[in-house]
């Protein structure tokens, strides 16, 4: 079948120059309608993209806003069904943290809506129906300036509780006990140099144990922490093979276990936690069983501290420490 083309000598010849005319403006406009089509729906898949990317973030700052965070959630010390945001904060550095995750969130929901708005704007305001003709203006002084200063402020509105939150965290000055941690694979090994320097290995209870004695699986150990309450304790952190990480969400406490290096930091946890257990687990990969390194740290009451130490003492070796020669006079 022949169809002749617009514009060309056949279709001239057969239907006129009246109709040349009239195919290319219909070309045209079809091909217009097209462009506007195409435009429209690159629009629209760029709003559904922004929401998209938008809606976590929404989801986060709702569970702030609405009270439905980790401390009205979570269990005490472990983490539940549904949970959204952090644990509990226990110790004074979590609620340190709990409130500085807050300030996060916020400037979180707060700038991506203001983008938000400003891409709707932007893509409704300078369409191509609204602004047929785009404007040449290639600098603004001052939009230039805001766009520089405003982001140097919000670093600065992160930065100065940030550090405040880091060095309240690195260490405490008049510490009442200290509390060594090694990292093995795959366990941890426990040190109290202030009680007779007695050591003991924690291991997790294999999954049927756990579950027939009604325990949490992959979280319950053999031989758990026992730390006493209203008390500061310096925790220092060291590892005989690998790179491990003491992470204890509860107490805000995520440092790294480094083969022939020392990391410090403290926590105290408040008297009304005394006979509650706080869960953790390694947090930096580490062979083949990291899943399976977990943490557990019971708080007791002082009363209760001295006599599980007293007991711990007879049951658990003490640490060797060396011999030290002393250089005679003669």
């Amino acid at each position: 079948m022949f169809v002749p083309i617009p514009g060309s000598d056949v279709t001239a010849r057969l239907f006129g120059e009246r109709a040349v005319l009239d195919a290319r403006i219909c070309l045209t406009n079809g091909y217009s309608r097209k462009r506007r089509n195409a435009l429209s729906c690159n629009a629209r898949g760029q709003i559904r993209m922004s929401i998209k990317m938008l809606f976590p973030i929404i989801m986060l700052g709702l569970a702030v806003l609405t009270g439905l965070n980790g401390a009205a959630l979570a269990n005490v010390g472990q983490p539940a069904p549904w949970q959204l945001g952090l644990q509990a904060p226990v110790s004074p550095v979590a609620v340190q943290g709990h409130e500085f995750f807050i300030l996060i969130t916020w400037l979180m929901v707060i700038i991506t809506v203001i983008v938000l708005l400003l891409l709707l704007y932007v893509l409704f305001r300078f369409s191509r129906k609204r602004n047929p003709v785009p404007s040449k203006t290639t600098h603004h002084t001052l939009l230039e300036v805001v766009w520089t200063v405003v982001p140097v402020l919000i670093l600065l509105v992160i930065a100065i509780p940030s550090f405040r939150l880091l060095y309240f965290a690195d260490r405490v000055e008049d510490a009442d006990m200290t509390l060594k941690i090694i990292g093995k694979q795959w366990y941890w090994t426990y040190e109290y140099p202030d009680n007779g320097n007695f050591t003991f290995d924690s291991l997790m209870i294999d999954e049927e144990t756990a579950v027939a004695e009604g325990k949490l699986r992959l979280l319950d150990v053999d031989n758990p922490v026992v730390l006493p309450v209203d008390t500061n304790i310096r925790l220092i952190m060291t590892s005989d093979d690998v790179i491990h990480n003491w992470a204890m969400p509860s107490m805000f406490i995520k440092l790294d276990a480094v083969p022939g290096r020392l990391n410090e930091t403290w926590t105290r946890i408040p008297g009304e936690y005394a006979g509650q257990t706080f869960y953790g687990q390694c947090s930096e990969l580490c062979g083949v069983n990291h899943a399976f390194m977990p943490i557990a740290v019971k708080a007791v009451t002082m009363e209760e501290y001295e006599a599980w130490v007293e007991e711990a003492q007879q049951k658990f070796a003490a640490v060797d420490m060396p011999s030290v020669t002393v250089a005679s006079a003669e």
